[in-house]
């Protein structure tokens, strides 16, 4: 959750839904998966963080206004599950992104399984053919309610 906007130690700017669909990105694999919460240095975000991502887990759209319970006061002044990115530049390009990617699969593709573990990706090896998408997300929060701040 260090990655997430807004946090006091991490240079990144990632929104909610921009962690969500990494989660949901892993999920759709269906296969089992052990998620352990964790990190991050602004506590209320890392607490919206896995709740979100707990809500994509269970495929659960999540309301983002968050009802009353003992701890309300603190998530103040919005009350909102998500919190808004800041203004910082996207460094990262298209190009750049999906070089990473192909680099890290043909690292993957170069580690030999464990023996008598069969592994199933759905696909003739790790590398995709085509660069990966880095746009678009199919978790996004409800815009009236996000509008309602």
């Amino acid at each position: 959750a260090d990655s997430l906007c807004g946090d006091k130690l991490g240079c990144f700017n990632l929104t909610l839904n921009g962690h969500a669909a990494c989660v949901d990105y892993v999920r759709s694999f269906n296969v089992p998966t052990l998620v352990l919460g964790g990190g991050g240095y602004t506590i209320r975000n890392v607490a919206r963080c896995w709740t979100m991502e707990t809500g994509v887990l269970l495929r659960q759209r999540l309301e983002n206004v968050l009802p009353f319970n003992d701890y309300y006061e603190y998530y103040g002044p919005d009350y909102r599950l998500h919190v808004a990115s800041s203004n910082m530049p996207n460094a990262n390009s298209t190009e750049y992104l999906n070089d990473v990617c192909h680099k890290i699969f043909a690292k993957l593709d170069e580690i030999e399984p464990v023996p008598g573990v069969q592994i199933q990706t759905g696909q003739g090896g790790n590398a995709p053919a085509k660069p990966l998408p880095v746009t678009g997300t199919t978790v996004q929060p409800d815009e009236k309610e996000t509008d309602a701040a």
